[in-house]
């Protein structure tokens, strides 16, 4: 048999696989647990709060130019395959083009503007989710530690302006410009777990943290041993809970119910265990809970972290 006959019985069985190939690919791509509904999230949950929207708009933003540039890329690659293929009658080396400027200057400059443009809406979007407003309507410590969460609810659960009002040791890992933000006569309540803690309610393991829906609430985020990570799932947001650096972040929530939240960075054995859950409830029924709280005797604060040098508390001068 001659070479060329060899070589065209070998192309054969590929062609034949070849719609195989591309039903099983078209299949895994489609054969998923997201509806219609689901699909323009492009994975992500259903956002929960005033400032979710803005990263789901990032996300879906970078989703389309990834898919445009993909497109682009195998669009040439697909061409080149086709039109300059090997011809079945001239073997010899095509003609070899080098050192073309024009060509060098494009694959240059298009990933510098692609890179530049996402840039400038991720710079645009962090500045928007990280601002902190000048008098947030409540205040939550999240407390991390090996291996739970503890919530010091900073507020004035009596109504009384009158106590309340000295800064207790247990927050001094708190810098001063969030302490200044606190509301006065704010005696406050905590609430801790512990890794077998579990919601009584849904039975999902971890404290529970309460938020009432459509109030702005700034998290205070603070570690007592090692780097965590604060995450609640359909927040769209998670940020690192650092031992001796404070990080914060505020949200309003726009929907009642409870969702799940994690800690996101690997902080040892039983990080897995890091769990707990998020309740979103009226705030009448919020201010309810802190009375509770403070019933059953949870009043006060735990230690909310490792203490700060004084040149580190009050490094980050941003205008809060």
């Amino acid at each position: 048999m001659s070479p060329n006959g060899s070589d065209r019985s070998s192309r054969r069985p590929m062609r034949r696989k070849l719609p195989q190939v591309l039903t099983a690919g078209l299949i895994l791509a489609t054969a998923t647990g997201c509806s219609y509904k689901d699909f323009p999230r492009l994975g992500m949950p259903t956002p929960v709060t005033e400032e979710a929207p803005r990263i789901l708009s990032l996300w879906q933003g970078s989703w389309a130019a990834a898919l445009i540039t993909g497109i682009l890329v195998w669009a040439l690659i697909v061409w080149s395959i086709i039109f300059h293929r090997r011809s079945r009658t001239k073997v010899e080396v095509p003609p070899q083009t080098r050192y073309n400027m024009p060509i060098e200057a494009l694959y240059t400059v298009v990933p510098l503007i692609i890179v530049s443009v996402l840039f400038y809406f991720t710079a645009r979007d962090e500045s928007k989710l990280l601002a902190l407003s000048e008098k947030p309507v409540h205040n939550i410590n999240v407390v991390g530690y090996q291996w739970s969460w503890g919530f010091n609810y900073v507020e004035n659960v009596d109504g009384k302006t009158t106590t309340g009002n000295e800064i207790p040791k247990e927050l001094d890992a708190i810098p001063d410009r969030f302490q200044e933000k606190f509301p006065k006569g704010a005696e406050g309540v905590y609430d801790a777990g512990v890794p077998g803690t579990q919601n009584p309610q849904t039975g999902n393991p971890g404290p529970t943290l309460w938020l009432p829906k459509g109030e702005k609430v700034r998290f205070i985020l603070t570690s007592r041993d090692v780097i965590h990570s604060f995450w609640v799932v359909p927040f769209l947001m998670k940020q690192d809970v650092i031992p001796g650096h404070t990080n914060a972040f505020e949200v309003t929530p726009t929907q009642e119910g409870t969702f799940l939240g994690k800690c996101a960075e690997l902080c040892g054995v039983d990080h897995s265990r890091m769990l707990f859950n998020v309740k979103v409830v009226s705030p009448e029924r919020y201010q309810q809970h802190l009375e509770e709280l403070a019933k059953k005797g949870q009043n006060g604060y735990i230690p909310s972290g490792i203490e700060q040098t004084d040149p580190a508390r009050n490094a980050e001068t941003n205008k809060l």
